[in-house]
């Protein structure tokens, strides 16, 4: 298992989850049942994949280990390779490591910080 995890959240949205103590989720989270998350080596083509052109997002990272069994490493619906994070609950603000700015570029890609392949 990998030891963090990553989701793309807009500002707005954590803001609320901030206020509420955990995150529940996007539309397209609550839609499919469960919080879409990617590694490390995911990250890029997720963003790329599903935010592209999108402003004011932010890298959240988890701890997966408190977690516990609401965490699946699941193949994607999308057919795309490899298993991804899911998460099967709420993400409680006491499992976030890390929130990271995630500009975009002038060429409608996210400018990664340092550590994402």
């Amino acid at each position: 298992m990998e030891p963090f995890i990553y989701t793309l959240v807009r500002r707005a949205d954590w803001t609320a989850a901030e206020s509420a103590g955990a995150y529940t989720g996007s539309a397209d989270d609550r839609r499919d049942g469960f919080l879409h998350f990617s590694t490390a080596a995911q990250l890029r083509a997720t963003a790329a994949k599903h935010r592209r052109g999108e402003h004011d997002l932010l890298i959240i990272e988890a701890a997966s280990a408190p977690l516990g069994d609401s965490l699946r490493f699941e193949p994607p619906a999308s057919g795309r390779p490899g298993l991804f994070p899911h998460l099967y609950a709420a993400l409680p603000l006491s499992a976030v490591t890390r929130v990271l700015e995630l500009p975009l570029g002038a060429d409608g890609l996210h400018i990664f910080p340092e550590g994402f392949a």
